[in-house]
């Protein structure tokens, strides 16, 4: 007879699409730093849903918040106002020092909406001619799933089978700032750009490089946009990773943990030249900006600043990288991140990420592999010493158990 595990997963493989190949864990529960499967194994949860639950999972007054607006008021669409939409930009705009708003349900909404607004500037500010607008971005770049952005991806798995893409784009190597500046036309409105690069494995740039972008950018009048999706909102120690290098975009990208876990909410953050030129009419969505959605954003954000989650992240994140360093395994490479936006990078003949993976998952530890040969770390940004020091033994023991 199946459990409830296998009974699970063969309905999963039969009706489902295979777009996803999780670990074999089926959750049914979860809370603060920790998450239950259906048999009630408890699991340290190391990827916080790529960055969406950093205030922990079930967080009790974003809980409230939502329940509370539910029995309220969940959507209007835009076509009418409601009273939570001004409270949510006044309180965004003043914790990001954002002059413009525009709220969306997803990560790649708001980057699609962000590619649409600087074409348009181009084109109305900058005098780019018509239909001629370039965005500049990077290789192994990941911005969302949609079909204008994986035109720009350099991922054969993301993009392959699904062109003809849109044109438009100029790829350059993340980290090269004379790439960037070579890349530079008349013709270029945006560099579109992570601080982070999340996805490819926890690349950090090297010292300088944002600092130069910032200083292209700003001498050629284009307009940098930071998608800060995954390394926003604490998850790198900071409010913003920007603040790593000491640079301000003119548009920002936030999701994931805009909401805490609880419902989709993104926003673009920027001056208001970009998305002042959008006019009723020329883009919207039915969903963004409802009560609900802002409600829930209201709460999340609050809780992240008057619990200290963020310095929590800089200084738990500093003790988890320290511990990993530690570790004396032939199987590990480099160890890299800022925060609690960590990656453990493991030689190629250490026999693939997957089954660190599905070991660590045997001790309790829940965490993914990307690119082959990488471990992503990323627990939510409440995690404390204590279960801090526990996730490091359990990484010990089978970093050193499994080596090459």
């Amino acid at each position: 007879m199946l459990s409830i595990t296998d009974t699970l997963i063969e309905t999963e493989n039969r009706l489902g699409a295979h777009n996803y190949k999780p670990l074999d864990v089926m959750l049914s529960r979860g809370e603060g730093v920790w998450v239950w499967d259906v048999d009630g194994n408890r699991y340290l949860d190391c990827l916080s849903a790529y960055s969406a639950v950093n205030q922990g999972h079930c967080h009790p007054k974003i809980m409230a918040a939502m329940i509370e607006q539910a029995q309220k008021l969940t959507l209007t669409s835009r076509a009418f106002r409601n009273d939570q939409l001004a409270l949510f930009y006044e309180e965004i705009a003043a914790l990001t020092r954002s002059h413009k708003v525009l709220p969306m349900n997803s990560g790649a909404e708001a980057v699609e909406t962000a590619i649409k607004a600087v074409r348009k500037w181009g084109y109305e500010v900058k005098g780019v001619p018509v239909g001629q607008a370039e965005i500049i971005v990077c290789s192994e770049n990941f911005h969302g799933r949609t079909l204008g952005i994986i035109g720009f991806s350099t991922d054969e798995t993301a993009r392959g089978g699904f062109g003809p893409f849109a044109p438009g784009f100029k790829v350059v190597p993340f980290g090269d700032a004379a790439a960037f500046e070579a890349a530079i036309t008349p013709h270029t409105v945006a560099f579109l750009v992570e601080p982070i690069q999340g996805e490819a494995g926890v690349i950090i740039p090297p010292k300088g490089y944002f600092a130069k972008v910032r200083e292209l950018c700003t001498r050629h009048g284009i307009t940098l946009i930071l998608d800060e999706i995954q390394t926003g909102l604490g998850r790198t120690g900071k409010l913003l990773a920007e603040e790593h290098e000491g640079i301000e975009a003119d548009v920002t990208l936030i999701g994931k943990a805009l909401s805490g876990g609880y419902y989709p909410v993104s926003a673009v953050l920027s001056n208001t030249d970009v998305l002042g030129v959008l006019k009723p009419g020329q883009h919207g969505s039915t969903f963004g900006g409802n009560p609900l959605a802002c409600a829930i954003a209201r709460a999340a954000m609050k809780v992240l600043v008057d619990e200290g989650m963020i310095e929590n992240s800089e200084r738990q994140g500093a003790r988890f990288k320290a511990q990993i360093e530690s570790i004396r395994s032939n199987a590990v490479r480099e160890v890299r991140g800022r925060g609690l936006m960590l990656a453990v990078e493991l030689h190629p003949e250490a026999g693939g990420a997957r089954r660190y993976c599905e070991a660590l998952r045997e001790r309790g530890i829940l965490v993914k592999d990307t690119h082959v040969n990488t471990i992503r770390i990323a627990p939510p940004l409440v995690i404390n010493e204590d279960q801090i020091d526990w996730a490091s033994e359990q990484f010990n023991k089978v970093l050193t158990a499994l080596e090459p």
